[in-house]
């Protein structure tokens, strides 16, 4: 049998089986050896020192590679339309993990897919420090500097993920104290149009559900060819069989969505994980098609605080919120 051992790393927990590094929230600490494993399993990887920090979600390590930190995606310029370098919240993310990783020794772990078409490693890191480890990704969403998201074969400990997550967008801090990277309504299809290629969340009531041969179908409206729909392909399908089966299941409630906005008919997300897919409560009413849909669009600037690096405090414009935010969905707490 691999001996377990446990090392609690602030907010997670790190499961050490035998070569294996483990996430699990602290409370589902083994007390003995019947109790089952967690399930989110990560591959250790090299010990490095990073040298330089790219953007708020890639950085360079002292032999040269570079590493892209799956899992946590970081704002940045475009998103608001923004010169780069001018976006307040992506330098404050660049900010934030430079001063969590710069000038430190990482461990890199991985949990699929080990690299992207531009050759850097797609790896969780964990900041080695003092006999210390702190999981960088969990540090970034829980800040608000990061939002969750995924690959097709790289979805690894998506539920630990989101649970960080979740601590930043219940106290409305980061990238949450802004309607731009806020939950966008599927009703709205005239928003979500122009949002072609970018990262969104989109809620709504699932009007029903449709199987073809190569895909199952979550139309969020009557017409398929102009509404909202997410798409979850045959192969991923097969690698989740059992929650595919219960897809139907899903016709009539409100769920939420997150990943990117293609074009295909209406707007349209490719579901590639279960992890994507949210139930949530009752939705608020729709706001009125004029509604702003992006910080800034036909609404007077507001202010917000962006949570920093200590000694720095950023202050970014904020469109003001005509409606109550929706409830927050749930997910498990760590």
């Amino acid at each position: 049998m691999a001996r377990r051992g446990w090392l609690c790393v602030r907010s997670i927990c790190v499961v050490l089986i035998g070569a294996a590094i483990t996430l699990a929230p602290a409370s589902a600490r083994a007390t003995d050896s019947s109790e089952p494993l967690p399930s989110c399993t990560l591959e250790p990887g090299p010990i490095r020192t990073v040298t330089r920090v790219q953007d708020g979600e890639t950085v360079t390590l002292d032999d040269g590679s570079e590493v892209r930190l799956i899992g946590a995606l970081a704002p940045r310029a475009r998103d608001a339309d923004a010169e780069a370098g001018t976006w307040p919240l992506e330098n404050a993310a660049v900010a934030a993990l430079t001063a969590l990783v710069l000038g430190h020794t990482v461990k890199l772990a991985f949990g699929g897919q080990r690299s992207d078409r531009y050759g850097r490693a797609i790896a969780h890191l964990f900041v080695e420090n003092n006999g210390e480890s702190l999981w960088v990704q969990g540090e970034m969403l829980k800040k608000g500097y990061a939002r969750v998201y995924g690959l097709f074969d790289n979805f690894a400990c998506a539920r630990e993920l989101l649970a960080h997550e979740k601590l930043a967008r219940d106290a409305h801090i980061g990238v949450w104290a802004l309607s731009l990277y806020g939950r966008k309504p599927a009703s709205l299809v005239r928003m979500l149009n122009p949002l072609r290629s970018q990262f969104q969340l989109v809620a709504g009531k699932v009007q029903n559900v449709s199987r073809t041969k190569s895909a199952v179908y979550l139309n969020f409206g009557d017409d398929w060819k102009t509404d909202f729909t997410a798409r979850i392909g045959k192969s991923v399908m097969s690698k989740n069989s059992a929650w595919a089966a219960n897809l139907e299941a899903l016709k009539g409630q409100d769920i939420e969505i997150r990943g990117w906005i293609e074009r295909r008919n209406g707007p349209m997300i490719d579901v590639v994980d279960p992890a994507q897919i949210e139930s949530i409560g009752p939705l608020p009413s729709t706001p009125p098609a004029d509604a702003p849909n992006s910080a800034g669009a036909n609404s007077e600037p507001e202010t917000t605080s962006v949570p920093s690096p200590p000694g720095e405090k950023v202050v970014i414009p904020r469109a003001k919120q005509k409606r109550p935010e929706p409830r927050v969905p749930d997910a498990e707490n760590l």
